[in-house]
């Protein structure tokens, strides 16, 4: 099959076109450092001629109120594009629990995103995922000092990056689902104990103190981010990541 990955040059879009080439077919990386740009639009109808499958990966390059308006217009462009190209699968990543947690803007526009493509002319599959351990270190950075690192409660479910590229690549080669797949890792933590264990492994003295207020996933409540029953589970854990 031929693929076109938009974002293909990204953290999960590489390993996405790694996976797909190792496994015979071609799949092609598509970004603005090759030429593509799914907002203005330029590049895009070549990108997509002769593709079977044209495999989202883009991403906002902010978290804030700009963020609807990226996947409005990266979409409507992308899906425009497709459905003249004769492509016969769109697929895109997006966030388990995007749609419980209504008070965050960036979470708001992947919905936003999920309902162009549920609307659009292109059979289509959506891959929720959990977050990524690679954004750990990330989220933990928003709300720290010198002395400590604040964080809520909220309970999470992260997922290795290379997990993740599987499940893209193992929906994009099959027929489109017409819905969602809910991919996660195996193991469900409170943000704050991940906490803990992230610093100790970094061998980090910092204190972390509970803080239901701390950061973007203050937000989130309950089993908000969990993925619910008939998820796919990932099997790299997040202890063994980081002892790699």
């Amino acid at each position: 099959m031929k693929i076109a990955v938009m974002g293909g040059t990204g953290l999960i879009g590489s390993q996405v076109v790694r996976i797909l080439n190792a496994a015979g077919h071609e799949a092609v990386p598509h970004s603005p450092s090759t030429g593509v740009d799914l907002l203005s639009g330029k590049g895009l109808q070549e990108a997509l001629a002769g593709a079977d499958v044209v495999v989202n990966l883009t991403n906002s390059p902010t978290f804030d109120e700009a963020s609807p308006a990226f996947f409005q217009t990266s979409m409507d462009n992308m899906l425009a594009a497709a459905e003249t190209a004769g492509v016969g699968h769109a697929v895109i990543l997006s966030i388990v629990g995007a749609d419980e947690v209504p008070d965050l803007v960036y979470y708001r526009a992947k919905v936003l995103q999920e309902d162009i493509l549920k609307a659009g002319p292109v059979p289509y599959s959506i891959v929720r995922a959990t977050q990524f351990f690679e954004f750990v270190d990330a989220v933990l950075s928003w709300t720290a000092d010198e002395n400590t690192v604040r964080l809520p409660a909220t309970l999470v479910q992260p997922m290795a990056a290379a997990d993740v590229a599987q499940a893209v690549a193992d929906v994009s080669v099959g027929a489109p689902l017409q819905g969602t797949r809910n991919v996660a890792g195996p193991d469900v933590f409170r943000l704050d104990e991940l906490g803990k264990i992230t610093l100790a492994a970094h061998g980090d003295q910092r204190t972390v103190v509970t803080d239901d207020t701390a950061g973007m996933f203050a937000a989130a409540s309950g089993d908000a981010l969990i993925a619910k029953d008939g998820a796919v589970i990932a099997k790299t854990s997040y202890r063994d990541w980081l002892a790699r």
